[in-house]
């Protein structure tokens, strides 16, 4: 088997928000049975067909790195996630849909990770509005994913749901909900399956393409990673 090229995409969010849980269906299309807590970063691989049924087609490794711990960690905690955030390709946020805090703190994460190199200060959600500049030159595809679909009671999903639309707006990123439990709501042909597709399109695309097609020289890892998969790393 040749060599494949590969992305690095984060999957950030709160702890206990089902980030496990979405990796391992993401990367081996089945439920997690007893997800844990991450400690450090647990890293698993998806192979994505780029551009899947055109000419055009390639496959590559996707690389999810599910990044442990809390936005509200102490400043050596955030110090020490710092070294997972080079080299990023991609951010998925996860934030769970029962829980109103985690998808506020969305905000707090992406920037933690977009601008690893300085300590956030001052407050990012003020009376419910987003500060757009502070990823105003953010050239980093990136996708929201709700949890806990199946944990909301029928007559309050639309509810929600219009509460935490306003994320993929934020972020100029595309919106899926979800149960990680229940593997078609990711089944292929459905509208998720085609936004998770285009979102992977787009950060391949991004990394190793320039605007008119043509591949960017010297961005190939193959010699690193050679032909096998790579999956669950864990870094403590």
């Amino acid at each position: 088997m040749a060599a494949l090229d590969r992305v690095k995409v984060l999957v950030l969010g709160d702890s206990g928000v089902g980030k496990s849980s979405l990796v391992h269906l993401l990367c081996q299309n089945q439920v997690l049975g007893n997800p844990s807590w991450t400690v450090g970063c647990s890293v698993d691989v998806r192979i994505h067909d780029y551009k899947e049924g055109t000419p055009e087609e390639k496959t590559y490794y996707t690389e999810l790195w599910d990044v442990g711990g809390s936005v509200g960690s102490a400043s050596s905690m955030k110090s020490t996630r710092a070294v997972f955030y080079n080299s990023v390709n991609g951010i998925i946020l996860v934030h769970d849909l029962t829980n109103k805090k985690s998808s506020q703190n969305l905000y707090r994460w992406s920037l933690e990770a977009l601008n690893r190199d300085v300590v956030p200060t001052g407050v990012l959600v003020t009376n419910g509005d987003y500060d757009r500049e502070q990823f105003a030159d953010n050239q980093i595809p990136l996708l929201v994913i709700g949890t806990k679909l199946d944990q909301i009671p029928e007559a309050k999903r639309n509810e929600v749901l219009t509460r935490t639309a306003f994320l993929a707006e934020d972020f100029n990123a595309e919106e899926i909900n979800l149960d990680c439990t229940n593997p078609r709501y990711l089944a292929a042909g459905s509208s998720n399956a085609v936004k998770l597709s285009r979102f992977f399109d787009k950060v391949i695309e991004k990394r190793y393409f320039l605007r008119d097609g043509n591949q960017i020289p010297g961005f190939s890892d193959r010699k690193r990673f050679g032909g096998g998969a790579l999956k669950n790393l864990h870094y403590d």
